[in-house]
């Protein structure tokens, strides 16, 4: 491929979309919530705060298909924690310094069980926050509305959590994957003739891919879409789609698949069949260490993926303070490896830091006083955040981190880029 387009950090129009932790994880230090109103105003606390403790409460997958990146997305956000608690707590806007609870509760990526684990966080927890998964936070959105309760930096990539008018209480962390499409696709526009093999997933986490690539190539004469297949959740294999896109003769593969192991096994098929296209992996299906290393993934001529923060497992951070910091505090604090296998993890760590910031501007112990500064975020940079990408929650429609940043696999971890090559 031979693709030049200047790199640039493209502005989401929408929102993004974590093993070992027991099904209810509780971590910090002890202390009784108070439950004394002021939901959504006022000078009384909310519950789930005293003056020395805030409780929040994460609904994710801990078990079952998405357990990996489920538990790593909380492991992220305890181990962020649990090192700040180390250090005496997070000192609030109104002076109070307080340690920080986290209670996990396993949702198995069923939308009633999350709702099940909402009902039981509404009464006792601050907010809820960073929990992954778009039917699950959606199957509690409404309630957690009409209650006044946050939900926050979710990982949903649904555009819904950060429309304001339609879901005032809640905020996505991450940049959509409309976004990471779109980004895609304006500089493989960029680039010149391609033609490109589609496979995603038969939901809206694959729709959301394809809508936002297709809307940057649908008027390019340059790029011809040679065959667009999709494979359903349980499939237990994509041979045979990776088959049928291979005989296109396609020299990109636009590969919307969010499970690990499905895209390890279509990387090894294409080798098979002695098709070695360009691949555009998403973010969450990227890792070095899980996904490109057991796939070969260096046969291909080029593979790349969106990016907003540094890896462990990338040879040029591993002197990286942010980085350091990050992989002691998920060792002592998580049963996770030191490297982590999912980027869920940086992800859940990045998004605690943005609720930490958060209560240092809390001028008031309230939910409302919670979400105006949570919405009141801009130029902002996360530990493990890449040059070029910023927190800004002031803007309607966009989440936390909207800017995203391409990057290509370098044989050892991925490099950002100026130009596609």
């Amino acid at each position: 491929m031979n693709l030049h387009h200047p790199r640039r950090t493209a502005r989401a129009r929408g929102v993004l979309g974590a093993l070992a932790v027991a099904s209810a994880v509780a971590l910090a230090v002890s202390g009784c919530a108070r439950s004394d109103g002021g939901a959504r105003g006022g000078a009384a606390s909310a519950p789930g705060i005293t003056d020395t403790t805030v409780t929040i409460g994460i609904s994710s997958p801990l078990s079952g298909p998405v357990a990996g990146p489920g538990t790593c997305t909380a492991d992220g956000a305890i181990a962020y924690f649990e090192a700040r608690n180390a250090e005496g707590g997070i000192t609030f806007g109104e002076g109070k310094t307080r340690t920080v609870k986290v209670t996990a509760l396993d949702d198995q990526y069923d939308p009633q069980k999350a709702k099940a684990n909402y009902d039981q966080f509404k009464g006792s927890v601050f907010a809820i926050a960073i929990g992954l998964g778009t039917p699950t936070n959606r199957a509690f959105r409404e309630a957690a509305i009409a209650d006044g309760v946050p939900q926050v930096l979710t990982g949903t990539g649904d555009p819904l959590f950060s429309d304001r008018a339609q879901s005032p209480m809640q905020l996505d962390a991450f940049p959509t994957y409309v976004e990471e499409g779109r980004a895609f696709g304006e500089m493989l526009v960029a680039s010149g003739e391609h033609k490109v093999a589609i496979l995603s997933q038969n939901d809206d986490y694959g729709l959301d891919y394809l809508t936002g690539f297709k809307s940057a190539v649908q008027d390019a004469p340059g790029i011809t879409i040679t065959k667009e297949l999709t494979y359903e959740v349980p499939d237990v294999s994509l041979d045979a789609q990776i088959t049928a896109l291979a005989a296109t003769g396609a020299d990109v593969i636009f590969n919307a698949v969010s499970q690990p192991h499905l895209t390890v096994s279509a990387m090894q098929k294409a080798q098979a069949l002695n098709w070695l296209p360009s691949w555009f992996l998403p973010s969450n299906t990227s890792g070095v260490a899980p996904i490109l290393k057991p796939a070969g993934a260096d046969v291909f001529p080029n593979v790349y993926t969106i990016g907003y923060h540094k890896t462990p497992d990338d040879p040029a951070y591993a002197n990286d303070p942010d980085v350091k910091a990050f992989t002691a505090a998920l060792a002592e604090y998580t049963k996770q490896p030191a490297i982590p296998e999912f980027p869920h993890c940086m992800w859940g760590y990045m998004a605690a830091d943005v609720l930490g910031h958060t209560f240092q501007q809390m001028t008031e112990p309230t939910r409302a006083e919670f979400m105006t500064q949570l919405l009141s975020i801009k130029g902002y940079q996360t530990p493990l955040m890449l040059p070029g990408a910023e927190v800004d929650t002031t803007i309607d429609g966009e989440p936390a981190i909207s800017s995203v940043i391409l990057e290509r696999f370098d044989g050892t971890g991925y490099d950002p880029i100026d130009a596609l090559s």
